[in-house]
Formats: C-alpha cells, sequence, structure tokens
C-alpha cells in the first residue's frame, strides 16, 4: 500500500534553505510517508482535530512536517514544514 509524497512549493523552498543535515533527515522522514503516513506506534505523527483531517509528523527534536492524505488517490501531501516551535502557533490556523 504505497502512496505517492508530494511537496508543495512553500514547504519545498523552505526545505531548501535548510542545512544540509536538517534536509536529509526531514527527506528520510518525509519519503518514510509513502509507507506509512498514519499515525501508528512511534508517536512522532498525529491526526489534529480540526475542521479537517491534518496530520503533523515530528522530524527529530527540531522540525513538524503538516501533511493531507488522500487515501483514494494514495497521495500524501506535504504542506508546511517548520519548527517545533513555530509549528504550536501555526495549529490555531489550521
Amino acid at each position: 500500500m504505497s502512496f505517492k509524497v508530494v511537496i508543495d512549493r512553500i514547504a519545498l523552498a523552505y526545505l531548501s534553505e535548510l542545512p544540509e543535515k536538517s534536509q536529509r533527515l526531514i527527506k528520510e522522514r518525509c519519503h518514510a510517508l509513502s509507507e506509512g503516513p498514519f499515525p501508528g506506534q512511534r508517536g512522532d505523527k498525529e491526526l489534529l482535530h480540526l475542521e479537517f483531517k491534518l496530520y503533523r509528523m515530528h522530524v527529530g527534536r527540531s522540525f513538524t512536517v503538516f501533511y493531507q492524505i488522500c487515501e483514494k488517490n494514495k497521495l500524501v501531501k506535504i504542506l508546511e514544514i517548520t519548527t517545533i516551535d513555530k509549528a504550536h502557533k501555526l495549529y490555531r490556523h489550521f
């Protein structure tokens, strides 16, 4: 059950400005969403309880990735990549 992962342009631009080590780590974790985008036992992914289905995934102790899953099309769309501190402020906007 493999999903295609796509990254929003703004998220991709943010990612490209990060140090190489951070880029590599985030890319690896985002790629892993293709095989397991739903929350599970690891506790690093969570469904946010909003008006629409939005997921967040912590990457290390520094970054948060916000994404949506379209099960019908087997698609995971990365909407936002940000620091964990900024992510807590963004929760109010989603």
